[in-house]
């Protein structure tokens, strides 16, 4: 099939994307601490803005911005990711903007539109007016603040880690792209599908171009799944010497070493201070890798672009920001424990979580056989197709 039939077809299809979700939608939705915030500020790029702010949070207060991927809303990628378990367990705030059906019709943050990434304009502005109205608020110290983000919504990250590099002291992209590699939609396929190498001047460059900020540039966090077929993993390459440009570091990885069985290589400063690592997620297809956390807990359930890998990637990420050292005040913890009715009374059993579990199994199990059925062969037709929808390259 070729690629001008396949995207005439993209345009015709319902939206799988959204209807895989939907479920999970609902599930989320009906347990999700995110509430929504209206009025932040301007907001060119008509977005949703859902926040999270625990009841204690560390100090200096932290944020999280986190951007979901294509088909999802705020409220299933914090299901899946797991994000709000981690703000309530170490003390952040959370932001998660939310696309609209009205902006891309697959709810992908358009990151490769000139007009949505570039500073004080379209979607990267409204994700900024948010930052703001956040640290306002909350009182949030404005030198911790950090952004990740899936797919498009990896895009989207090295869209504000580079027009907003001055925002943030770190930033992780998770089956993204390097900033300003595409304007149109050629460039976006060659980018997702070929991964053109590029000189590390030239890709850093296009992070100095985007404003007058020259440093010192945040810490960035690389994680692409070996097997991706959607976005080349090539693209982490890309993404790693783009920011080994900007930060000065060799070309070649000061430690190589395995995390949960998975490789990392990482750069750091004559501090020792880590400035850009990547994780190389073995066999691992599109999606965020999910798996027990070092203090064997589980962050997120798996769903679409939601993958069980043995290793937590949120939890890896938010620890690469520097936010899982930190322990709730035991004398607050010894209070939120009290029990509201009088001792004897034994406090009930939510059903909730086996209830949620129990929906996400019955997800996964139906999504199986599809994946199961796509490894028998190479379809480029259908990949193709596939690829223009999770990743929204047709509005």
């Amino acid at each position: 099939m070729s690629l001008a039939k396949n995207i005439d077809l993209l345009r015709r299809l319902p939206r799988l994307d959204g209807l895989r979700f939907a479920e999970l939608d609902r599930s989320a939705d009906s347990s999700c601490p995110l509430e929504e915030v209206l009025g932040f500020g301007d907001n060119p790029g008509a977005l949703r803005m859902f926040a999270f702010v625990p009841a204690q949070l560390q100090k200096p207060r932290a944020l999280v911005v986190v951007l979901h991927g294509c088909g999802q809303t705020a409220a299933a990628y914090d299901l899946g990711a797991g994000w709000s378990t981690l703000a309530r367990h170490y003390g952040f705030a959370l932001l998660m903007p939310e696309q609209q059906r009205v902006n891309n019709g697959n709810t992908c943050f358009n990151w490769f539109n000139p007009e949505d990434t570039a500073r004080d304009s379209g979607e990267a502005q409204s994700i900024r007016e948010m930052i703001a109205h956040m640290v306002e608020t909350h009182r949030i110290d404005s030198r911790r603040v950090f952004i990740t983000g899936l797919s498009a919504g990896g895009g989207m990250t090295s869209v504000m880690l580079a027009t907003y590099p001055e925002v943030f002291a770190a930033g992780a992209v998770i089956a993204g792209l390097p900033y300003g590699i595409a304007s149109n939609l050629r460039e976006a396929l060659e980018g997702m599908f070929h991964s053109p190498a590029r000189p590390a001047r030239e890709l850093g460059d296009l992070v100095r171009s985007a404003s007058d900020h020259r440093g010192p540039w945040p810490k960035v966090s690389v994680w692409h799944g070996s097997a991706d077929r959607t976005v080349n993993p090539g693209n982490a390459n890309e993404i790693v010497k783009q920011w080994l440009d900007l930060h000065d570091l060799p070309d070649a990885p000061m430690a190589e070493t395995v995390v949960d069985g998975h490789p990392r290589q990482a750069w750091w400063n004559k501090d020792g201070e880590t400035l850009v690592e990547s994780y190389a997620i073995t066999d691992m297809a599109h999606g965020t890798p999910l798996g027990i956390a070092d203090n064997d807990q589980r962050y997120g359930v798996e769903g679409a672009f939601l993958i069980e890998a043995g290793i937590s990637s949120s939890y890896h990420i938010a620890k690469f920001f520097g936010l899982t050292g930190w322990i709730p005040d035991a004398a607050t913890k010894k209070a939120e424990a009290k029990p509201a009715m009088k001792p004897a009374t034994k406090p009930a059993l939510s059903p909730a979580p086996h209830l949620a579990r129990s929906i996400r199994a019955a997800i996964a199990e139906e999504q199986a056989e599809p994946q199961r059925e796509q490894a028998r062969g190479f379809d480029l037709g259908q990949i193709i197709t596939r690829a223009l929808t999770a990743a929204g390259l047709m509005k």
